[in-house]
């Protein structure tokens, strides 16, 4: 794993974060020696993000069957 300067990170940082992406981590040195891990973040999704079911149904179906719903309640 390499290790970026400061100043190196400051001047590079689109291929460092490239860099990062594709090795999984990169590490930045602070002037005093303190050591900083740059790496990826895993998108998250949101549970509301699913997938769509294709059911093969008309639009006037649809409305049949709403409609249908409706008069037995």
């Amino acid at each position: 794993m390499n290790v970026y300067t400061l100043s190196e990170a400051k001047q590079n940082l689109p291929m460092l974060l490239e860099r990062a992406l594709f090795e999984g981590e990169i590490q930045i040195k602070y002037r005093v020696g303190q050591l900083f891990a740059l790496k990826p973040v895993k998108p998250t999704r949101s549970l509301l993000d699913i997938v769509g079911v294709n059911i093969n149904l008309s639009r006037n179906k649809i409305v049949d069957v709403v409609r249908e719903m409706r008069e037995k309640h």
